[in-house]
């Protein structure tokens, strides 16, 4: 087996245990989309839009009381090292039937009866803890569009690498580690949103390990929060032709 921490314990990649891969994200670089982001987290490469609140199709799908959120988890054939066939897996369903369930809670859905909000997460390069990067993405694409939110949500992936809690797990980290952690949450409102575990931990682990998710999703909130100012501030510059 590789050997994922040093005994400096330093990683791979030369993080530091509770150290996040950089992060950037970008708003409004759809120009077709009513809301869209960019982010780049680690090697992860995923791009998100938004279309909606618009007329639900089919029809009979509209619900009398709210609108009906969508969403689409789709990772590009070249996004992983050996080709991935452009059909969904069942992992995109899964994912997808995730990402919407963990933004549902964020959005006043009942603002907008008898209509479809549709989210579409397109993961252009994967490296580990693609589902949180989308989750962030696409809550930043939410709120770029303008759909009303209770708050932001966003996460991170920790996870049990050598007996060891770390943060941000990477691609490698996920195949050869012991857990993958991934928590999604809303920071204002201290409520989570998605909460999964793939492995086992001892009580004092997952605590160590849930109170590390937070803290690091804090941080991403930040970084969320500063992008869509700058992309509220560039747009009301461009419109007053500065």
């Amino acid at each position: 087996m590789t050997q994922l921490i040093s005994k400096k314990n330093l990683r791979l990649d030369g993080r530091k245990l509770d150290e996040l891969r950089p992060i950037k994200l970008t708003v409004g670089v759809l120009k077709n989309a009513d809301g869209s982001a960019y982010i780049e987290w680690g090697r992860n490469k995923i791009m998100a839009g938004v279309y909606g609140p618009k007329e639900c199709h089919p029809k009979h799908m509209a619900l009398p009381d709210r609108a009906l959120l969508k969403c689409r988890y789709h990772m590009a054939p070249f996004s992983v090292d050996d080709r991935k066939p452009p059909q969904p897996s069942r992992r995109e369903i899964e994912l997808s039937k995730i990402i919407r369930e963990a933004l549902s809670p964020a959005i006043v859905l009942e603002d907008f009866p008898r209509t479809a909000i549709e989210v579409y997460v397109e993961v252009l390069q994967s490296d580990g803890s693609s589902r949180i990067a989308s989750i962030t993405a696409a809550s930043a694409a939410l709120a770029d569009a303008g759909i009303p939110m209770r708050d932001l949500v966003v996460g991170c992936a920790v996870g049990k690498v050598q007996d060891k809690i770390v943060a941000d797990v990477s691609d490698t980290e996920d195949k050869e580690g012991q857990v993958d952690l991934p928590v999604a949450f809303m920071p204002n409102l201290n409520l989570i949103t998605l909460l999964q575990s793939d492995g086992a931990l001892t009580k004092d682990e997952f605590e160590k390990a849930f109170k590390l998710a937070l803290e690091k999703g804090r941080y991403v909130y930040e970084i969320v929060r500063d992008a869509l100012l700058e992309g509220f501030v560039g747009r009301k510059n461009e419109k007053e032709g500065n």
